[in-house]
């Protein structure tokens, strides 16, 4: 397996791409005009409390007031309650509107939402996460070996000297004792940095940021089996490796500056990815297909045979295709950062084991992909339900935005449908003013169609009002865009 990271670098955009066999698996954009904030830290201000929902907006600066949870604001739990989940407390107890509080953004905004806030900090490091609000030792669900987890947990307890939690990373199987204590005196002096910036910072604004893309690249996807990153900036790249040598001189040598002609992401083919993972289908090897449809509520995606007849039975046709479809699926949330409710239309299969097989590759290939997810068995009506624990705006999101035309339906009314709405108001226009005759101004589309198979309409319409119509065709009019005109 060779896996390689790909950083391209652009005056107001930065892209990061994980690559492993030639094929793009996830994709990581950041710009400057919206970069993601999930991780900072903020001085928030409660600007409105909503006891029926057991939530509070907090404005931290943003265009959007965001939300929080009563669920998730930390708060003191009695000795005797330690290792139970303590009571949910009303919001009105843990807030009041004008407090100031220390809250962190776990969601980004998303659509028409603000962001999701938390006051269970979290400080992510190379091996270790720090909880200064919690307590106890988590290791990273990944790291399988249990004498391994074992080990992490009485290093980690052994070298801890405060208050606060740890999670130990995935990065962190394998690491020294001294590696995560020197991890430890690191995130408990950027703990006492943030500690000093909320003090003097003003309220609603940022007290602690979060790494960039390109240094988050590193600290959260350089693993052991990334044969190198290669980065098409050389001020970036020297950037990266100032970063490495600090937190995980082992890795420094792999951060190369790429220099070629054809730029980076054309030459990995992450390009022509992209441009897929913006369609709605995707095309199988078999020749059967995937289509992807995604709604606010909730992504639906739809498995289909297309061109393949397969070799043996229908059965086997359908398994094979189900079986291609789901690895191709699971690549393509992690690629599209598809998150939320996911409904799955696998072909119907009446073999259970073939249910079982299919689901049991769907689950095979979701398992190194860093969002949390949650698979249900195949429904009564053979739906797949699963969620994908969602963070980021999705791919679509980031790049794209609702079509001008149609108002982000995804679709638009035909031509014949317009030209019966034309007639329709231009009658009842007609009937309703005095005029000599009527101006019909719309796309050029409309109007040769009106002129062709519609004939009969026109006329029909002309003798009707019992006044001329004359057409106008208007370039940058819109399908479903007309006027009508009384002179």
């Amino acid at each position: 397996m060779t896996r390689e990271i790909l950083v391209n670098v652009n005056p107001r955009e930065m892209r990061a791409a994980v690559v492993e066999n030639g094929v793009t698996l996830e994709l990581f954009i950041e710009r400057a005009s919206r970069s993601g904030i999930v991780g900072n830290l903020y001085k928030g201000r409660v600007s409105r409390v909503l006891p029926g929902m057991q939530a509070a907006f907090v404005d931290i600066g943003l265009e959007r007031t965001a939300f929080l949870h009563a669920a998730d604001i930390a708060r003191a739990v009695p000795a005797e309650a330690e290792g139970a989940a303590p009571p949910l407390q009303d919001i009105g107890q843990l807030v009041r509107e004008g407090d100031d509080i220390l809250v962190q953004v776990i969601k980004e905004p998303l659509g028409t939402k603000g962001a999701r806030l938390s006051t269970f900090i979290s400080l992510p490091s190379r091996f270790l996460v720090y909880m200064p609000y919690s307590s106890g030792v988590g290791v990273s669900a990944r790291i399988e070996d249990e004498a391994e987890r074992e080990r992490l947990r009485a290093d980690v307890r052994a070298a801890a000297t405060g208050p606060g939690g740890y999670i130990v990373r995935t990065a962190g199987g394998q690491a020294p004792p001294e590696a995560l204590r020197a991890d430890m005196l690191f995130l408990q002096r950027l703990w006492e940095h943030v500690l000093a910036q909320r003090v003097s910072a003003a309220s609603a604004s940022l007290v602690h940021g979060d790494l960039s893309l390109s240094l988050r690249v590193l600290r959260d996807e350089l693993s052991a089996d990334v044969r190198r990153v290669l980065v098409d900036s050389a001020a970036e790249q020297a950037r990266m490796q100032a970063f490495a040598q600090t937190y995980m001189p082992e890795a420094a040598d792999r951060i190369e500056y790429y220099a070629g002609p054809r730029p980076l992401f054309d030459l990995h083919g992450v390009e022509e990815e992209i441009a897929r993972a913006l369609e709605r289908k995707v095309q199988l090897k078999s020749g059967g297909y995937v289509v992807f449809d995604q709604t606010e509520a909730m992504t639906t995606i739809d498995v289909n045979t297309g061109g393949y007849v397969g070799h043996r039975n229908l059965e086997e046709t359908i398994f094979r295709t189900n079986l291609e479809a789901a690895v191709t699926i699971a690549r393509q949330l992690r690629l599209r950062n598809l998150g939320g409710i996911i409904i799955i239309d696998f072909i119907d299969m009446d073999d259970p084991v073939h249910r079982e097989q299919v689901l049991a590759a769907l689950q095979g290939a979701l398992a190194g992909d860093r969002a949390q997810s949650h698979i249900a068995a195949i429904s009564a009506l053979g739906l797949v339900e699963m969620t994908r624990k969602r963070t980021r705006e999705s791919l679509e999101h980031v790049l794209c935005e609702p079509c001008q035309s149609c108002d982000g339906r995804g679709f638009r009314k035909s031509v014949e449908t317009v030209c019966y709405e034309i007639y329709r108001d231009a009658l009842r226009q007609g009937r309703q003013f005095r005029i000599e005759q009527l101006l019909i101004l719309a796309h050029p589309e409309v109007i040769e169609r009106l002129l062709d198979e519609e004939a009969p309409v026109l006329a029909e319409l002309e003798a009707q009002v019992k006044r001329p119509i004359r057409l106008q065709s208007e370039t940058m009019y819109g399908i479903e865009q007309f006027d009508i005109v009384l002179a």
